[in-house]
């Protein structure tokens, strides 16, 4: 079964989202499930230490920690916590950026008008 959009998984199916992507020691590791013009949807896990400097986005962009926890930094805001089976959601052009305080797995979500 073959879908129009969705890559890297199984359809008809239930997945774990915890299980979908692996941990590397000392690497990112990401997973590309959906990458259209307007649509993104990337699978990571982060070893603890690593991170992703500030950056923008031109896109709103929804992170779900699906395990662990992560610091992040968005715009001028203090950084905040996001643990385990929360999120968190940044704004299109804003400058932000993350660090694994522990290892953490993640589902990011990015939409483009």
């Amino acid at each position: 079964m073959n879908g129009k959009f969705f890559k890297n998984i199984e359809f008809a199916k239930v997945l774990a989202l915890k299980e979908d992507v692996k941990y590397a020691e000392g690497q990112v590791v990401s997973k590309t499930i959906v990458q259209t013009q307007n649509v993104g949807v990337t699978l990571f896990s982060f070893d603890k230490g690593e991170e992703i400097s500030s950056h923008s986005a031109p896109g709103d962009a929804l992170v779900y920690v699906s395990e662990g926890e992560v610091t992040i930094t968005i715009g001028d805001n203090e950084p905040v916590i996001v643990t385990e089976g929360n999120f968190i959601a940044m704004p299109a052009n804003i400058p932000h950026g993350l660090e694994a305080t522990e290892r953490f797995k993640m589902m990011l979500i990015v939409v483009k008008g």
